[in-house]
This record gives structure tokens, C-alpha cells and sequence, in this order.
């Protein structure tokens, strides 16, 4: 199921990790020793590109009367507010750029264009997400208590809707990141604070109330003074550019966290951790795509999720130059760098919530050693002292070398048993 010895899971030695986490703080030594006035250019740029392609929009929808004019103001709007949440919001309250000491680019002030509260997604997200990453019992993430993503995820009856469910909360994202916090099963099980679970509940109402009359209250009604523009016509347009930005956010998260290869822990991973290992875990349990600078760009540089994962609070705008020399760390320890094509990556998330819908009777792979969900147990068959060198090879076998090795020998027993049954069936 999901890994419970990450060192055993990874073959690495403690030398190895230790030598590991001296290579990555190298890293981040490297990219904060040379921050300066090009990183902060590229943050006052965007967000100065990012309000005039707001204000374009709203223009846009207050001036025109034709569906065409709707349309394009409608994905102006929903463009920058991709922009806004993902590559300014996510990255401003990680605290990427509070060594500029600008107020108004800092972590504790940023106030970002969703329904959730800046104030509980740092907690939810920066503290609880990157610290307990994928690890079952402590991360929300995982599944965001509605969605089946690990076998290790006991199955319930309503998971027969996963495919519906995600899609409901594609659609609706910034509502399911906006209520996380509140801890709505707690509340119901009688297991949360009141006094504490009240003052979130205040403040969520707070936030999600101004956001809901700025979106279809105010604007709506100040552009219906145009004569090109009508209540309604603003109102659907700002509902419509709100769902695009859902959908975006909820399709780039999904890649750097639920695609094959992105691994799953429990709780005993965490007892005793080193920096060595909770950088093995992050690398481990994240994922990347392949993108270009616009997709870069509009994934708010998520694209390098392995990378944001090991460096939260590093400009985005550095993470492609880190991706570099991480990959090389990666294969210098025969580590896997799950990466891919993006439409690639998303798909093995829907089809990974398909397959998960099921109870695990119905799949055919191991628990242990399946495309979502694999464990150190994969490794059983491996003879002894696998890890190290490669005899024929000279290189380094690690954890890369043996899935390849699993996997090889599967491929090779289901290409046994297929003639056998073919025979069989003459």
C-alpha cells in the first residue's frame, strides 16, 4: 500500500541522504545568494501586466454588446485571474518575495481574488500540505475528503461517483479550497474546537462574502451602466471567467499531485525525520509536466511542482534554472523525475479516480505495485544488495533501476501467461 520505510523505498543509504540534502540546500544557497532586482523587475511586471489584463477585461465587458465582446471579456477576466491565483496569489503568500521587504508583495498582507482567505490557506496549504505532503492521515490534500486517489483510501460507496465528484470540484475549486479549512468532518464528528471552528466560520463568511458582491454584485452593477452591458450579461460573464480559473487550478494542482509516480506515505514516515528525508519525500511525492514559457508562466511556474515542493519559498521565476541541476541530483542517485507531457499527466488523474472508484477487488494490479499507489513491498524479489553499483554497468542502481527491474519482470509473466491462455483456449 502506500510506502511506510521511505529510505528502504528509495535504496539510499542514510550516508546517501544525508550527502543528498547537502546537494539540495546547495542549491537553494545558490538561487537566494543571487536574488536582486532581475527577480523583483519580474514580480512588478506581472503584477502590473496582471491588473491592466483585469481592468481589459472589465473594459471589454462594459463596452460591448455582441457575444463575441462577451466571450472575450468573460476569458480576459478568467486569464487574469488564473494569473492573479496562480502565478502572484500561490507564490506572493509562500513568501517568495518577501525578501524584498515590499509591503505590498508579502506573504502576511497578500489578500488574493478567491473566496478562501489568504489567512487559512498559508495554514492549510505552506504549513500543512508541504510539511505533511501525501502523507495519509495528515495531508487534506490528498483527496480533499471527497475524492478516492490510493488504494489505501478505504473504499466507500459514494466513491462509485469519483469521476463526478472531481468534476464538481473542478468546477467549483476556489469554493472546495475555501472550505478546507473549516474542517467541515471534524465540526459534524464532534471532534473540533467550537469556539476555534466559530472564529473560522466568521472569517471565511468574511472573505467569501465580499468576494461573492464583488463579483456579482458590484461589478455587475456598475458596467449595467453602460450602455453596451447589462446586469446579467456581467454577472454570467465574472461566473463564467471564475469557472475557467477553477477548472485551470484545479487541472495544473492535479498534475503535480495525482499522476503515476507521485508517491503516498503514512504516518510513521514522519517520525524521526531528517532534512535529508523530508526532501526525499517531497521529490518522491510530487510531480512535474512538460511546459514551455507560456504554460510556465500561466501554471504559475506549478509546471515544476518538484521543485516548488523542495523550495516553496523561492522565486517562481527560478524554478526552471533549479529544475536543471535537481534533475541532475535525481539522476545522480538514480531517483525517479516524474514528469510529462501536461494533457498526459491529467489524463492518469481521471483515469486514476476511474480505477478508484472500484473497491480493490476489481483491479487487477498490486497493491503494492500499482501505476497510483506503490510501497518499499514492490521490491521483495530484488536479490539482496541490489542497490549500488551495477556490476555489468558501472552505474549507480537505485530506486529508478528497481521499478525498472519490477516492472520488467511483470511485463515479462503477463507475456507468459498470455500464450499459456491462448493455448488453452485452442
Amino acid at each position: 500500500m502506500a510506502i511506510t520505510d521511505v529510505d528502504e523505498f528509495a535504496h539510499l543509504t542514510d550516508a546517501d541522504i544525508e550527502n543528498l540534502a547537502v546537494e539540495l540546500d546547495a542549491i537553494r544557497q545558490d538561487i537566494e545568494d543571487s536574488r536582486g532586482e532581475r527577480d523583483a523587475r519580474y514580480i512588478r511586471r506581472t503584477i502590473a501586466a496582471q491588473r491592466a489584463l483585469e481592468v481589459s477585461g472589465r473594459l471589454i465587458l462594459a463596452a460591448g454588446s455582441r457575444r463575441t465582446a462577451w466571450w472575450a471579456g468573460a476569458a480576459t477576466l478568467g486569464v487574469a485571474k488564473i494569473i492573479e491565483n496562480m502565478e502572484i496569489g500561490h507564490n506572493v503568500m509562500h513568501g517568495q518575495w518577501d525578501w524584498m521587504n515590499d509591503p505590498e508583495i508579502h506573504s502576511s498582507t497578500w489578500e488574493w481574488d478567491m473566496s478562501g482567505s489568504s489567512k487559512h490557506w498559508r495554514y492549510t496549504h505552506n504549513f500543512v500540505h508541504h510539511k505533511y505532503t501525501n502523507i495519509l492521515g495528515m495531508d487534506d490534500d490528498v483527496g480533499y475528503g471527497v475524492l478516492r486517489v490510493t488504494r489505501d483510501q478505504r473504499w466507500k460507496r459514494f466513491n462509485i461517483f469519483n469521476l463526478v465528484w472531481n468534476a464538481i470540484l473542478a468546477i467549483g475549486f476556489e469554493w472546495g479550497v475555501a472550505l478546507q479549512h473549516l474542517e467541515i468532518g471534524k465540526i459534524f464528528k464532534g471532534r473540533a474546537d467550537r469556539d476555534a471552528a466559530k472564529i473560522r466560520l466568521r472569517e471565511f463568511s468574511g472573505k467569501a462574502g465580499r468576494q461573492l458582491v464583488k463579483d456579482y454584485l458590484a461589478f455587475p452593477a456598475l458596467t449595467s451602466l453602460s450602455p453596451g452591458a447589462t446586469y446579467r450579461s456581467t454577472l454570467t460573464a465574472n461566473a463564467v471567467a471564475n469557472v475557467i480559473r477553477n477548472l485551470w487550478s484545479n487541472a495544473v494542482i492535479f498534475c503535480g499531485h495525482f499522476p503515476d509516480g507521485a508517491e503516498k506515505f503514512t504516518k510513521t514516515d514522519m517520525i524521526g525525520e531528517t532534512k535529508g528525508q523530508w526532501y526525499l519525500r517531497q521529490m518522491l511525492g510530487s510531480a512535474n509536466f512538460d511546459a514551455g514559457p507560456a504554460l510556465q508562466f500561466m501554471s504559475g511556474n506549478l509546471c515544476h511542482q518538484i521543485e516548488h515542493h523542495l523550495y516553496p519559498d523561492l522565486p517562481s521565476n527560478r524554478l526552471a534554472e533549479v529544475s536543471v541541476r535537481v534533475r541532475e541530483v535525481c539522476d545522480k542517485y538514480d531517483l525517479p523525475y516524474t514528469t510529462g507531457p501536461f494533457l498526459v499527466q491529467y489524463a492518469k488523474t481521471w483515469r486514476t479516480l476511474a480505477k478508484l472508484s472500484l473497491p480493490n477487488k476489481y483491479l487487477r494490479d498490486n497493491a503494492d505495485d500499482a501505476p497510483e499507489t506503490r510501497s518499499e513491498r514492490m521490491f521483495a524479489e530484488l536479490e539482496p544488495g541490489f542497490a549500488g553499483i551495477d556490476p555489468a554497468t558501472g552505474r549507480r542502481r537505485g530506486l529508478k533501476s528497481a521499478i525498472a527491474a519490477v516492472r520488467g519482470w511483470r511485463r515479462g509473466r503477463r507475456t507468459e501467461v498470455g500464450p499459456a491462455t491462448d493455448d488453452l483456449a485452442a
